[in-house]
């Protein structure tokens, strides 16, 4: 692993490093035998333990609710979108814990009933991912908004920045629906004023080389563009998180 830099006033964790300095100020007045009563033995030690805590308790938690297609299916826990979004999110220098809360098969109702307890003690955002099962089934796509409009209504009582996820109706499944379903998700977004990634399959979608054998589901490399493509609309809605925008 990578050892992270400091790059000016702050570290890539984001504690600052005059933080850091009172650490060591506090820990220059500890006596040495409280320290070893406590079973640290050095100062460096302490330090390090003091700066560990520190930086975890700045982790940001980002929360994936969706289904198979962000859970992960047939794929390594390590390939799902939770985790490549995670290393990507880290890799720039974001220190987060993305939550892997997708449950394969789940439709927008079905999402609805596991929410509360799916998303625990809430988290800084979370990715709302569902709509793609209840297309393929044909629900209607009245119950599909209402579904996913009690969720983000129920983060956003909560006090939870949400990005949605938006999906696409197949062809096959006639004009009238695919109208009405594809309506859903700007719809829901402009409602509540919240950030939209439209598609969350886009450039992988129809895409063989990036799709399992089943077509439906991505696999390695396509998780890999699906995250290269909504990256920056996550790191848009971190930022505004942490400056309080809505």
């Amino acid at each position: 692993m990578a050892v992270r830099q400091f790059s000016g006033a702050t570290s890539s964790y984001g504690v600052s490093l005059c933080f850091v300095h009172r650490l060591g100020a506090i820990a220059a007045a500890i006596p040495a035998g409280a320290l070893r009563a406590a079973g640290i033995f050095s100062l460096g030690a302490w330090l390090l333990l003091m700066f560990t805590l520190a930086a975890q308790a700045q982790t940001k938690r980002i929360i994936v609710f969706g289904d198979s297609l962000s859970a992960g299916f047939n794929l390594a826990g390590d390939d799902a979108f939770p985790a490549v979004l995670e290393r990507r999110l880290r890799a720039a220098g974001h220190n987060v814990q993305a939550i892997n809360a997708g449950v394969s098969g789940d439709t927008a109702s079905a999402g609805l009933s596991r929410l509360e307890w799916a998303t625990g003690d809430g988290a800084e955002l979370v990715i709302v991912e569902l709509g793609a099962n209840d297309m393929l089934r044909g629900i209607d796509p009245d119950v599909t908004e209402k579904a996913l409009d009690a969720i983000v209504s129920g983060l956003r009582k909560r006090g939870i920045p949400v990005l949605l996820a938006g999906m696409q109706a197949a062809p096959n499944l006639g004009p009238e629906f695919r109208e009405r379903y594809n309506a859903i998700f700007p719809r829901i977004a402009a409602r509540h004023s919240i950030p939209l990634y439209p598609f969350f399959l886009d450039g992988v979608a129809t895409r063989r080389e990036l799709n399992q054998s089943d077509g439906i589901h991505p696999n390695r490399d396509g998780v890999a563009e699906i995250v290269k493509r909504i990256l920056p609309y996550v790191i848009k809605a971190l930022v505004e998180q942490a400056s309080g925008s809505k």
